[in-house]
């Protein structure tokens, strides 16, 4: 297969990152006999170094152009950088949240798996853990509180903020559709996240996510207070198996089931509109205090890699076969910084990025 991928550094490790995981797709190519031919863009603080916006119109139409996406991180140190003394529409992250907007990817994956080699990586109790864990947590991406109409001004001498959170019901039909689909895959469990007991939206969401899910008789609906769903993570995780759920809840929700997992380096995700084109990323930020220390797990970047494969590519044999290099390389005792172990060997992101490759 020949096949354009649009490759987004970033900021912080996100160079160092992209970089490992160029080198697994690379071997993939090599493996299987596929053409993927690569055009670096650039979005964030990059993008306001070397063009005074987060996102220029080169790299939006060099994204609409390719098959799919892979990101690193973005963004920098919100107390220090000289990215966050500008206005927020001109911070990195308006062009992260613009990008999306502007590619429709309103479908955000975000598995969040406990490989059975990083139990002790993981906070919770070995009773609570078991046999691990498997969850997708589905976040809406292009909605809600994050996208609605927001500002600041004075009223009656005092400084006020308003932001608006809103969704209609096609936006939450489309995503519901999307969850049900991949429950259908999976273990046939939705757990609809809301905040229905207080929130308009909230009531609307849960309203459409039952029409949806009457299309689905095979897949098990449940619906749970954002809240609860928190709390549960770090209580049972073991009985989730698709998290439905709006922007915010979503963003919040995900790093947490990744710190279950063990770091949040190894927590991989895909950005989904209605075509197979996709924008893949870690779920994590992008550590400027350790950029350019060769430190960073590149793993989560990797098995976002292997999420395009599948996705974007429809390349099932060879996304497995990059997921089972991961598992082989932890199985021999092979760890970053982040997910060290007594036992194990310590190496740096470009080497993770090696041994996976070679585990192909």
């Amino acid at each position: 297969m020949k096949t354009n991928i649009v490759l987004i550094p970033g900021d912080g490790i996100g160079p160092e990152i992209v970089s490992a995981a160029k080198k697994v797709l690379d071997r993939v190519c090599q493996k299987f006999g596929h053409d993927f031919q690569y055009r670096e863009a650039l979005l964030g603080g990059a993008s306001i170094d070397a063009c005074g916006i987060p996102l220029t119109d080169e790299t939006i139409d060099a994204a609409k152009s390719a098959d799919a996406v892979l990101m690193g991180s973005i963004g920098g140190d919100t107390a220090t950088s000289p990215w966050y003394q500008l206005e927020p529409s001109k911070r990195p992250e308006a062009g992260l949240l613009r990008i999306r907007k502007e590619l429709n990817l309103f479908a955000n994956l975000r598995p969040a798996y406990l490989y059975s080699q990083l139990k002790d990586a993981c906070p919770l109790r070995a009773d609570i853990i078991g046999d691990g864990f498997d969850m997708l947590i589905m976040r809406e991406l292009t909605g809600g509180l994050y996208f609605g109409e927001r500002k600041t001004y004075e009223q009656d001498g005092l400084q006020t903020a308003i932001d608006t959170l809103s969704y209609n019901e096609n936006e939450i039909r489309r995503i519901a559709v999307k969850g049900f689909e991949i429950a259908r895959k999976r273990r046939k469990k939705v757990t609809s996240v809301d905040k229905a007991n207080v929130l308009d939206s909230s009531r609307l969401w849960r309203k459409v996510v039952e029409e949806v899910a009457a299309d689905y008789s095979d897949v098990e609906l449940e619906h749970m207070l954002v809240d609860n769903c928190a709390m549960q993570l770090v209580r049972d995780p073991k009985q989730f198996d698709v998290i439905l759920t709006e922007n915010m809840f979503g963003d919040i929700l995900s790093d947490e089931a990744s710190m279950v997992t063990g770091s949040i380096g190894m927590l991989s995700s895909a950005s989904l509109n209605e075509t197979k084109f996709g924008l893949y990323e870690p779920s994590h930020g992008s550590a400027p205090d350790i950029a350019g220390q060769d430190k960073a797990n590149p793993i989560a970047t990797i098995l976002s890699a292997a999420m395009l494969l599948r996705y974007s590519l429809d390349l099932d044999a060879e996304a497995n076969a990059v997921e089972q290099a991961v598992q082989k390389v932890l199985e021999n005792g092979w760890r970053t910084v982040d997910i060290m172990s007594d036992g194990c060997a310590c190496v740096g992101t470009q080497k993770m990025g090696e041994l996976i490759a070679e585990a192909i």
